[in-house]
């Protein structure tokens, strides 16, 4: 039986957050292939993490509490699977992602453009993955602002371990090639692994995207 995750075009908050339909068929990772795996390298948090955090912290950085403004920009569900370095999913991983709004601006006093920041993006938000090692967010697609490529900052956070940061990129975005983050990598195939397609999601009217970007980590969680 296939299971799929339910990409809604005009979803309520509500319906999105008791919709969210991440089950195992579509998640599991088997270890069979964990040797084509690459180990998601890691990246710099940034000076950005928010250092102050929002009242609403969940996965639906779009709209804040029960508001019904959006915040400004293209909508897109990203999710992807928190992996061991056999393949296998992850659970009670919490996941957090932060980024910057439409004009450029972090949840963070001294973010640049903060004065005319989108008051109605929540910037940060957080999931804490299931059996599957699932996690999904709705949140819009980054862009970029002086001196960097448009991104998305995760942290991966679990009991008993320092928690592990890295960045999400656009695929095709031409200014990758010019950031000095991504560059840091010397690996080309750790390097790709965090460039990932930013795809409409098909009979969206809304003009929604869907991105998925999975995180594989060095380690084997102790039973």
């Amino acid at each position: 039986m296939n299971s799929t995750i339910v990409f809604p075009q005009c979803e309520d908050r509500r319906h999105f957050l008791t919709r969210l339909a991440l089950t195992s068929a579509l998640f599991a990772a088997p270890g069979a292939f964990a040797e084509e795996l690459i180990r998601t390298p890691s990246q710099t948090e940034g000076p950005f993490y928010p250092d102050y955090l929002p009242l609403d912290t969940d996965n639906d950085l779009i709209l804040l509490n029960d508001s019904l403004t959006p915040a400004v920009g293209e909508v897109t569900w990203l999710s992807g699977r928190i992996l061991d370095a056999k393949g296998d999913p992850i659970r009670n991983a919490t996941v957090e992602i932060w980024q910057c709004d439409a004009k450029g601006a972090y949840l963070h006093g001294k973010s640049s453009n903060t004065a005319k920041r989108d008051a109605n993006f929540q910037g940060f938000g957080r999931f804490l993955t299931g059996s599957t090692g699932e996690y999904l967010f709705r949140t819009i697609k980054p862009v970029a602002y002086p001196g960097r490529t448009p991104h998305i900052h995760f942290a991966v956070k679990f009991k008993g371990r320092d928690k592990f940061t890295t960045q999400c990129y656009i695929k095709g975005e031409p200014q990758n090639d010019r950031d000095g983050v991504i560059k840091g990598i010397r690996d080309a195939k750790a390097r790709e692994s965090l460039i990932v397609p930013f795809s409409p999601v098909k009979n969206s009217k809304a003009g929604e995207l869907t991105a998925k970007f999975d995180i594989v980590m060095g380690f084997t969680p102790e039973a």
